[in-house]
C-alpha cells in the first residue's frame, strides 16, 4: 500500500515549517538557456516563512530566474534510510534588490555562518555589523522561493 505509506511519511504543515526554520543550507536549481539545470546549495534563511537567500546579481542563478523564474528548491537530511528527511518545494524565484530585504536575510545568514544566535526579525542591528552587512551585500539581490507545490517526507516516522 504506497498511497498510506507515503501518508505516514509525510510531513505536516507545522512539521515542514519547524523544519525549515531549523535547517539553513539548501540546493536550488534553476533551468539554464539550453534547459539543463543549474543546481547550486545556498545558506538560507526564512522571509515570511519562505526560502531566502542572496547571491551576487550576475550569478548564473540571477540569469536564469530572469529569463524563466522556474526553480526548485531541496532541503533535507539524514544518512540511514529509516532517518531521512526533506522537503521540495516547486515555483518560482523571485528576485529582490530592496535594501532592507537584503539586510534582513544577509543578517540571518550571516549569523549563522558566524555561529551566532540569528538577529530578531524587526531588532535594529548593531551600526557596525550593519555596516559590513550593507558593504558585503552591496553587490547582491535576495532570491525568495514562492512554491507552487510542496512535497515532505519524514521516515522516522514510518
Amino acid at each position: 500500500m504506497a498511497g498510506s505509506r507515503r501518508e505516514q511519511i509525510r510531513m505536516t504543515d507545522a512539521e515542514v515549517a519547524a523544519y525549515l526554520a531549523d535547517s539553513s543550507k539548501v540546493q536550488v536549481a534553476t533551468l539554464g538557456k539550453d534547459g539543463a539545470p543549474h543546481l547550486v546549495t545556498m545558506f538560507y534563511a526564512l522571509l515570511d516563512g519562505k526560502i531566502a537567500f542572496s547571491t551576487y546579481r550576475t550569478s548564473q542563478k540571477v540569469v536564469n530566474l530572469r529569463r524563466d523564474p522556474t526553480m526548485t528548491c531541496l532541503v533535507e537530511d539524514g544518512t540511514e534510510y529509516s532517518e531521512l528527511r526533506g522537503v521540495s518545494l516547486y515555483g518560482k524565484g523571485r528576485i529582490v534588490d530592496d535594501p532592507e530585504v537584503r539586510l534582513k536575510v544577509g543578517a540571518v545568514v550571516g549569523a549563522r555562518l558566524a555561529g551566532l544566535p540569528a538577529p530578531e526579525p524587526d531588532a535594529p542591528l548593531d551600526p557596525a555589523f550593519r555596516d559590513g552587512l550593507e558593504r558585503s551585500l552591496a553587490k547582491r539581490v535576495i532570491i525568495v522561493m514562492e512554491p507552487d507545490r510542496i512535497v515532505s517526507w519524514d521516515h522516522r516516522k514510518a
